[in-house]
């Protein structure tokens, strides 16, 4: 019978490289950030962590034929499975030809088009569950039915609001009479793809915290500051957050900036969880 985790507990990793390196990391329901130098494992530790979770639509099992040595304790203990995302940050060009050639969009270019291609379709059926759930509520004859549908449509609307907030340097808004994510600036319509590597980046986080649907998963992110600017990453986690404060977030960060809005005491270095 699957029972889905609030959060990973703990993990063990009896050896990172070859025989080196015991790796036992307590982690904390909220927010987890792994840091040290280049070369020291901290994309390793996450690599490992994530293929020893059995993908299944997002839901992660512990797979025991993958990753052998690796060990995972959940939250609850009796937990069998738990919902997570996975987002690397390098805006790289789309190297599979074969991948490029089947896709309807051929302005899906870089990794960052193609997650937020992939996205955009988890969007819509985001929108229509919530749709769904709305319409329920308000014909269920409840005296709080209107109450409890406003607070569903206010995940979307902060989402959009954050977004605007974040783009308004440049003149750019969400247009929010579009299903898809589209924006305008200066009178002209933008597509995602139109979009810095930065705006895309963030757009990816925050769309991928918000289809979640405010669940408690696993939110696992390498070095994803690359391509934003400081004050992005310095609002990053406190903005996952407040999207979805069921989320726990483990991430590996080379930047200050991350950890500058009160983040320090979730930093581990991995020097400390070496044995």
């Amino acid at each position: 019978m699957v029972k889905m985790a609030n959060s990973i507990r703990r993990i063990e990793i009896s050896s990172l490289w070859s025989g080196r390196k015991h790796i036992v990391w307590e982690l904390h329901p909220e927010v987890n950030i792994l840091s040290g130098v280049n070369g020291v494992g901290k994309t390793t530790i996450l690599n490992k962590l994530i293929r020893r979770l059995r993908d299944g639509n997002g839901i992660g099992e512990l797979n025991h034929d993958v990753e052998p040595g690796v060990y995972i304790d959940f939250d609850p203990a009796d937990a069998t499975s738990i919902r997570y995302d996975v987002i690397r940050s390098f805006d790289r060009p789309l190297i599979h030809g074969d991948l490029i050639a089947q896709m309807a969009d051929t302005r899906v270019a870089t990794e960052l088009d193609w997650q937020l291609y992939q996205l955009q379709r988890r969007y819509l059926d985001y929108q229509v569950n919530v749709g769904n759930r709305m319409i329920a509520l308000l014909t269920s004859g409840s005296p709080d039915a209107r109450e409890k549908a406003t607070a569903l449509a206010s995940a979307k609307q902060r989402f959009q609001d954050m977004v605007d907030d974040l783009f308004s340097e440049t003149g750019k808004k969400i247009d929010r009479t579009s299903n898809e994510i589209r924006f305008e600036q200066i009178g002209e319509t933008l597509l995602p793809h139109q979009l810095s590597s930065g705006e895309k980046q963030m757009l990816v986080i925050l769309l991928t915290v918000l289809i979640e649907d405010r669940q408690s998963y696993a939110l696992f992110m390498d070095e994803p500051e690359v391509s934003l600017h400081v004050e992005w990453q310095q609002r990053l986690i406190g903005l996952i957050r407040e999207l979805n404060p069921h989320a726990q977030i483990v991430l590996s960060t080379h930047s200050p900036a991350v950890i500058m809005d009160g983040w320090l005491d979730a930093v581990t270095e991995v020097s400390d969880i070496t044995e």
